[in-house]
């Protein structure tokens, strides 16, 4: 015989039942300062790893090639300024020179021809943009000691070789397909609002690109030039194979530290501390505009 259980009983059974389930909810506790301090610590000692060779060739700079070429090498030692004497008397004034009238020229080129370029890829796109990205950096994929020798011979005909037009033209060449993605990348962060309010106050072309978009794209501009100086300043393969003494680069010069007698450590040093300072200077100063214009193109 069922014995049907009190009206009570029955009704606290279903609320039992129908009871929603708390989660619990588990918070994960704060990073420690131990381990902060131990991520900090790495972060310096990767910092001095890549920091220990250019510490050590400015201070084999200042030492007598006797000291430099110890073994092994001596941290205490007296400090001259002799090796920077005897390049600031030697004729390596032309070299560097050379150096920056290729950069400089062949950056402003860049430049004039990045612009538009970049422009026309972003605001004003033509037909197949992407094929024509894509040849323009296509042109990176060949390696340059392929084309060296028609370069050569072309250079040779036509009465340029160990000119310094000549390294001008082929950095212009070199840093042109770089330079076009990267100020494409800083005109599509140009808002379209923009322009539509210069086209509508009347604004031609020629006045929107030079007080608009030159203006908001500034930084991206600054970004650009300093990449394209240090690839310039830095190229070494076109100034030995197409220059001999008229149109020699720095690069050149520091190869000239090497002779049949010996490699100069101290001198070698000194002359690469000469010539990585412009670049260096140039990063310093321009450190600001180069940091907003990589983060201005940077991809969302």
């Amino acid at each position: 015989m069922n014995v049907a259980a009190p009206p009570e009983t029955a009704s606290a059974t279903v609320h039992t039942a129908q009871a929603p389930r708390v989660k619990k909810v588990t918070t994960r506790p704060p990073k420690g300062p131990r381990r902060s301090s131990l991520l900090t610590t790495f972060t310096w000692v990767v910092a001095l790893l890549f920091f220990a060779p250019v510490a050590w060739m400015v201070l084999t700079s200042f030492k007598q090639e006797s000291a430099a070429a110890s073994s092994p090498p001596s941290f205490f030692f007296e400090p001259t300024f002799d090796q920077y004497r005897n390049i600031l008397s030697s004729d390596a004034g032309p070299y560097f020179l050379n150096s920056v009238i290729a950069t400089a020229g062949s950056t402003l080129l860049v430049l004039l021809l990045a612009v538009p370029a970049a422009y026309a890829l972003s605001i004003r796109p033509i037909k197949r943009t992407q094929d024509a990205l894509f040849f323009f950096i296509s042109t990176k994929m060949l390696p340059i000691v392929a084309v060296i020798m028609p370069i050569y011979v072309i250079a040779g005909q036509i009465r340029m070789l160990d000119n310094i037009l000549t390294l001008i033209i082929l950095y212009t060449a070199m840093n042109l397909p770089i330079a076009i993605w990267m100020m494409r990348s800083f005109f599509l962060e140009v808002p379209g609002e923009v322009l539509e309010a210069a086209s509508i106050d009347g604004a031609s072309l020629v006045g929107t690109m030079r007080r608009v978009l030159i203006p908001m794209v500034a930084p991206g501009i600054a970004a650009t030039a300093l990449i394209c100086v240090i690839f310039a300043w830095n190229e070494f393969f076109f100034a030995l194979n197409l220059t001999a003494a008229n149109a020699a680069t720095a690069p050149i010069y520091l190869m000239s530290t090497m002779t049949s007698e010996g490699l100069f450590l101290a001198q070698l040093s000194a002359a690469s501390v000469l010539a990585s300072l412009p670049v260096v200077l140039a990063g310093w100063f321009a450190q600001k505009q180069l940091v907003r214009g990589l983060s201005m193109g940077a991809v969302k």
